[in-house]
């Protein structure tokens, strides 16, 4: 089921979110319907607060991002493999890595990017689907997408990262996103 997608403005996406056992409830299909809520709003990634669930829980899958890279991105990201991955319960072991700079935007800040610095790789530890434990490293692309999502369940958003001047020019669009005044191709819930 295609979920909307809370909008700037919520609470809840900027409350830190819960971890989650096993046992919460129908967890296979609120995964299933992020994936599917993900898909149809064109995402890479989706955390759980911005379907209006202050769990730790997100998804990411960079298959579109790496495999429509051109020839500059390929000798840039030499070595990006795509990643399609479910995150529980996750946490940051270690950021590492010079940063670097990345046009970003975000499903819940629809009409809006901004260029946001972050760290090169990422050592996350974190559990799958099925709970079982993993800690990886990631790095390039991937990393930014994890640390992307991994801001949602610290209740941070991209915005976060960018300097108090553009914070105040791009201050009436996230006025207007948190009253509901955008469009978007995906259902979005507004605070009002």
């Amino acid at each position: 089921m295609i979920l909307p997608v809370y909008a700037y403005g919520q609470p809840v996406l900027r409350k830190i979110a819960d971890d989650i056992t096993p046992e919460f409830p129908e967890l296979q299909k609120l995964i299933a319907d992020m994936w599917e809520t993900m898909y149809k709003s064109s995402g890479v990634g989706l955390a759980a607060p911005q379907i209006g669930k202050p769990i730790r829980l997100f998804v990411i899958d960079t298959v579109q991002i790496v495999e429509g890279f051109d020839e500059e991105d390929k000798a840039e990201y030499p070595d990006e493999k795509p990643v399609k991955s479910v995150f529980i319960n996750a946490r940051i072991e270690a950021l590492d890595g010079a940063l670097w700079a990345y046009n970003e935007g975000c499903l819940s800040i629809p009409k809006i990017r901004e260029d946001v610095r972050r760290h090169q790789s990422v050592t996350i530890s974190y559990l799958d689907e099925n709970f079982q434990p993993h800690t990886e490293t990631f790095s390039g692309i991937t990393a930014r997408v994890i640390l992307h999502e991994y801001d949602h369940i610290e209740g941070k958003l991209f915005i976060d990262h960018i300097s108090p001047l553009k914070r105040r020019l791009i201050k009436k669009k996230l006025d207007d996103i948190a009253a509901g005044k955008v469009r978007t191709d995906y259902r979005m819930s507004f605070a009002r």
